[in-house]
């Protein structure tokens, strides 16, 4: 009912999670990310407690395999579930279970990992891995967007399509970017399309709100006025 991709930027080392599905607020349960320890996605039938015990064990210092395999030994119901995991220092590891609907499958490669269950087929986790490889210097958030349309084009959720989300973490302890289309015809395509909207302001505020090197932030609102209309006016010069 879901295929996602887990991935880690390689010029940034930011961590990533999107996914689709023919489901409702899919984002509400299946992306986890603890910001420099690692990132989840939990899926089919999905357990929410993956993603929490998940993470838990990643800042324990549990490495991806280990990980995946405390969650679904545990887990009566693991013939179900698909879960896969990037650790801090770049392991990947990911889990199918038997019982989960064709077509059901998962790929790892050297910084991301593509699984899904109940799709059109094999080529739904192929091409997004693919595109995804395909597009290094494209900005993080749009490269892995432009992976899952790639799915979506080789047929995604068997289902149809009903949400979408992705989220991203930077060097803070909270959220780069967290967007979420939770029911929608097309859902991939307004996830694109926040996304396009955040990059008008919402990334050039973000920089200055509190954050580990400066705790408080600005709250001087013209200065937040200014230096967002110097950000933008170097985005575009660079353009």
């Amino acid at each position: 009912m879901t295929w996602s991709i887990v991935a880690r930027d390689e010029k940034t080392g930011h961590f990533g999670v999107a996914v689709s599905t023919c489901a409702f607020a899919v984002g509400a349960r299946v992306p986890f990310i603890a910001t420099g320890i690692g990132a989840i996605a939990t899926q089919s039938f999905v357990n929410p407690y993956y993603g929490y015990r998940g993470l838990e064990l990643l800042r324990a210092g549990a490495k991806a395999a280990d990980v995946v395999h405390i969650l679904t030994e545990g887990d009566g119901g693991r013939s179900q579930r698909q879960v896969h995991v990037q650790d801090r220092w770049g392991n990947i590891a990911a889990y199918t279970g038997d019982g989960c609907v064709e077509w059901c499958g998962h790929t790892i490669h050297k910084t991301f990992s593509v699984a899904g269950n109940m799709l059109a087929g094999p080529a739904v986790v192929d091409e997004t891995a693919r595109v995804f490889g395909a597009h290094k210097d494209m900005p993080f958030a749009q490269r892995v967007l432009t992976a899952l349309k790639a799915g979506e084009q080789a047929g995604g959720d068997k289902r149809g399509k009903q949400s979408a989300a992705l989220l991203i973490h930077d060097e803070e302890e909270y959220p780069l970017l967290d967007i979420r289309v939770d029911d929608h015809t097309d859902p991939l395509a307004e996830l694109t399309r926040l996304e396009e909207v955040s990059r008008g302001r919402y990334m050039h505020y973000r920089k200055f709100m509190p954050s580990r090197e400066n705790p408080f932030g600005i709250t001087d609102r013209a200065e937040i006025e200014r230096r967002i209309a110097e950000s933008i006016a170097a985005e575009e010069n660079k353009g």
